[in-house]
């Protein structure tokens, strides 16, 4: 599985912007995909989960009710967005793409991580 996200970019206090992350390879093997950050000079965060089985989701606190994270599944490709709207400085970060992947039974799920996409808000 390969991840590419795309999107990001320079966006002032309010603002909205959709991420997206193109995943392709073995995209059935994808049990749950999502978005984490990571600012500079902390720990990359959890943002929002979408599992595959139903496209349930999870939320951290801090986006909750403001980004919105949503799936598209066709043969071979899956796309992965999140729409973020009501944007604080404190959301400026590199925003990665996440897939845990479950290439067969008996077999450890791998975490295959996308090559970031930066968002900055200004204040």
């Amino acid at each position: 599985v390969q991840l590419v996200e795309s999107g990001g970019g320079l966006v002032q206090t309010g603002g909205s912007l959709r991420l997206s992350c193109a995943a392709s390879g073995s995209t059935s093997s994808i049990v749950i995909m999502g978005w984490y950050r990571q600012a500079p000079g902390k720990q990359r965060e959890f943002i929002a989960t979408i599992a595959t089985e139903g496209h349930s989701t999870n939320y951290a606190d801090s986006v909750k009710g403001r980004f919105t994270i949503s799936r598209e599944d066709a043969k071979n490709t899956m796309t992965m967005y999140l729409q973020m709207s009501s944007l604080k400085p404190e959301d400026t970060a590199a925003y990665y793409c996440n897939a845990e992947v479950l290439y067969g039974l008996g077999y450890p799920p791998q975490d295959v991580w996308g090559q970031g996409t930066q968002v900055t808000v200004s204040s």
